[in-house]
């Protein structure tokens, strides 16, 4: 097995520890693998879509970043047909219904994986 690093602050490091304790992983090691084993699925399903898709996001963010996600999804407004906004302590909550070609469906979970202020994002194909 290869040996990587990552850099990452005090307060990611803590809820990481926190995590491994309380889901029962014996090492960072494992709780890391398991959690880059869950996304590069996520992205092999992805990936494997062809034609029209209908799935459904959820993401939340901080609510401080409202301004930029919300003009990130703009761009797909032709294929976003439904979004329940839910508010919580600074974070806001999306479900996103969204129906369009698989690229499109590719396209903005990779922008809203890496976009400023996202916490989560998750694809579910229906």
């Amino acid at each position: 097995m290869e040996i990587i690093s990552i850099s990452m602050d005090k307060e990611t490091l803590a809820e990481l520890d926190t995590v491994q304790g309380r889901l029962g992983f014996k090492s960072r090691s494992k709780l890391l693998r398991a959690t880059l084993a869950s996304l590069l699925n996520e992205y092999k399903l992805l990936e494997s879509m062809r034609g029209h898709v209908d799935a459904v996001f959820m993401v939340t963010y901080r609510s401080s970043e409202k301004h930029g996600v919300s003009d990130l999804l703009h761009e797909f407004e032709d294929s976003i047909k439904t979004v329940v906004h839910q508010h919580h302590v600074g974070i806001c909550l999306e479900v996103l219904i969204v129906c369009a070609d698989a690229r499109r469906i590719r396209e903005l979970f990779a922008i809203l994986k890496r976009a400023k202020g996202v916490r989560s994002v998750s694809c579910s194909v229906l």
